[in-house]
């Protein structure tokens, strides 16, 4: 059984880790995968066809533990203790957290709900002979509650507010940041012709001036373009997490005339940034930026978990009748069929994509299905979702005049 502390409105944790709310899915994973002999059975939840439609949780199932995360941000929302090992008693949570307004009973649940601000215990209630007098009409407090002495707790929550029911994760602290830059937003930018570049929006914990300065969020925007330099990214964006350079292009079958292509004697290779949602590809000749690739990150993918979600907004042009010059945005949550009825059908039919750790290993997840629209390449799941998109167009010679840049 763990030893935990909880602070309402804050974490659940010890001396050697916390899950604090507002941190993101990746980091409490991490922790898990960190301590897996202590913490044991952990299960992913989630809905495969509607996964915005609720939380995505972690369920430790020997602690009787949950990590709810909000669907949308990917940030721990909430957490939910479930222990029949050890149960605090009505007196000894009055003794830890004082007094507070009185409670509410759900008389469908047979439960009755405590809470303090950012912190929510239910007492079942079901061998009291007398439920009625638990009706929310009481007037004098908890004394007036009648609770048998000796009342254990079946469940505790821990949220960030006043109501468990409208509690949303709150912004990442500044505690999770570990060094680390991470993406609000990424605009993509168009020219006449297709994608022009990137425009993201970071955060990142930085310090004020003098060692002992409190730290404080600090918001900047960076903008990288086709065409910019190796050097040009790592001005703009810093050194990524990871370089991978690229052994073979499976995509080449499909390009007209594959055999005749002469073969490269240098790799292409990608700058991954893992907090950013965005890997970049780099021209192994000119070190020129040759392709973008957004991740969405969502469950039931296979590089769910690799990549934070990246909130991106692309720009698309109306394929339609009367609809000259028009735009419409995708994001991260639309529909590949909503896309389509903006863009209209691709003309080929798409591209079969299986990933694999090697090819004696099978993918749980399935196939995904890869379309070409405006220099831009979908990767839909089977639930609809959008898993990735890759834009690509021409390099983009000469400099580019960048604003607001600087923080």
């Amino acid at each position: 059984m763990l030893d935990l502390e909880v602070v309402p409105e804050r974490s659940l944790g010890n001396e050697q880790w916390e899950f604090t709310l507002g941190m993101p899915l990746a980091q409490a994973v991490a922790i898990l995968q960190k301590h897996c002999r202590i913490i044991k059975n952990v299960q992913v939840l989630y809905s495969e066809q509607s996964p915005l439609s609720h939380d995505l949780i972690l369920n430790l199932t020997q602690d009787g533990i949950k990590l709810l995360f909000d669907a949308f941000n990917q940030r721990l929302k909430g957490v939910h203790f479930n222990s029949q090992a050890i149960a605090p008693t009505i007196e000894q949570i009055d003794q830890s957290f004082g007094a507070t307004h009185p409670g509410v009973y759900n008389s469908a649940e047979q439960l009755f709900h405590l809470n303090f601000r950012g912190l929510s215990f239910s007492f079942q209630l079901d061998s009291w002979t007398e439920a009625p007098k638990y009706e929310p009409n009481f007037a004098h407090g908890l004394a007036s509650l009648q609770i048998p002495h000796g009342a254990t707790v079946k469940r505790m929550y821990i949220y960030s507010g006043n109501s468990l029911q409208d509690t949303k994760a709150p912004m990442m602290p500044l505690s999770c940041f570990l060094g680390n830059v991470y993406a609000e937003s990424v605009d993509v930018l168009r020219d006449g012709t297709g994608p022009a570049g990137l425009r993201l929006r970071l955060l990142t914990a930085g310090c004020g001036p003098g060692l002992l300065a409190d730290a404080k969020m600090r918001v900047f925007e960076r903008s990288v373009y086709f065409g910019d330099s190796c050097q040009d990214v790592l001005s703009m964006l810093g050194s990524p997490h990871k370089v991978f350079y690229k052994s073979e292009d499976k995509m080449k079958i499909h390009s007209p005339s594959p055999h005749k292509q002469v073969p490269s004697k240098c790799n292409d290779y990608f700058f991954n940034y893992f907090t950013l949602g965005v890997d970049i590809l780099f021209d192994a000749n000119t070190h020129k930026v040759k392709k973008f690739v957004l991740h969405t990150n969502y469950p039931g993918h296979y590089n769910f978990n690799i990549y934070h979600r990246c909130e991106f907004k692309i720009p698309l042009a109306i394929k339609k009748e009367n609809a000259d010059g028009q735009t419409e945005t995708c994001t991260t949550y639309s529909k590949w069929d909503n896309i389509q009825e903006l863009l209209g059908h691709p003309v080929e039919k798409p591209v079969v994509l299986h990933r694999s750790s090697s090819p004696n290993n099978t993918n749980p997840f399935g196939s995904t299905f890869c379309f070409g629209l405006q220099r831009m390449i979908f990767e839909v799941m089977q639930n609809n979702h959008i898993a990735s998109v890759t834009l690509y167009g021409p390099p983009r010679p000469g400099t580019h005049l960048r604003t607001s840049e600087l923080p």
